[in-house]
């Protein structure tokens, strides 16, 4: 067998034929419902590192849960709340057949939470972050009704300086016009233009709607390294 990674290629950029391909190499990763592994406190257990991870970051109720259930078309994948920062863990799924993680991360900026917890939670993710060689994306999510804030631009800023690549999506779409939304993602485009780590593609999803889902589904396939039989 022979491994390689797939180029990040936005699907923008891709021709009819391959964008086609990589749409449904996305639906055929999201097929099977994933499998929860554990949730972490600390990163002495932390699980054996997958061939890929990727990670969800947001604030607080910015409808992450919502989102991973979504995107494998399963209610209970994520734990969803009406009370903002309920995920207090790193918490692991397996998906691919074993390949992929998925780490849903704590919501960032809920002030309510007692300060030696929050203080606790971005002690982890830090750690995490600046020492997870596996990790090749964190997917920062965006309310499509509040836009980029202050604890969204500091988690950025940690990112860049840990050089973990990572890609903004804008979650609950649909609470907004398509003007608007078009105005958002040109205005967060403009601040990751010189930011090291971003990725320049930005997604526009609605869970509620099934806006996107597809799109971030293939981008996340693409992060796959690809195995091709060799003579």
């Amino acid at each position: 067998m022979q491994h390689g990674a797939r180029k990040a290629v936005p699907l923008s950029a891709l021709d009819e034929s391959a964008r086609a391909a990589a749409l449904a190499a996305g639906g055929e990763l999201f097929k099977r419902p994933p499998v929860f592994i554990k949730g972490v406190v600390g990163l002495e257990y932390l699980p054996d590192p997958f061939e890929v991870e990727i990670a969800f970051a947001g604030r607080s109720n910015v409808g992450k849960s919502s989102l991973i259930n979504a995107l494998f078309g399963r209610r209970g994948v994520a734990r969803t709340s009406n009370t903002p920062g309920r995920t207090r863990e790193l918490n692991y799924f397996a998906f691919a057949g074993g390949r992929m993680a998925l780490v849903d991360m704590p919501g960032y900026g809920y002030a309510r939470a007692p300060r030696s917890l929050v203080r606790r939670w971005q002690a982890l993710v830090r750690d995490f972050l600046r020492g997870r060689a596996s990790l090749r994306r964190v997917f920062v999510l965006v309310d499509a009704r509040h836009g980029l804030k202050p604890h969204d631009l500091e988690a950025m800023d940690l990112l860049d300086e840990s050089a973990v690549n990572y890609q903004l999506v804008i979650t609950k779409a649909d609470k907004i016009k398509p003007p608007a939304r078009e105005r958002l993602r040109a205005a967060m485009h403009e601040k990751i233009a010189r930011r090291p780590a971003a990725h320049p593609e930005i997604h526009l999803t609605s869970a509620r709607k099934a806006t996107g889902l597809d799109e971030l589904r293939a981008a996340i396939a693409g992060l796959l390294p690809y195995q091709a039989d060799t003579a």
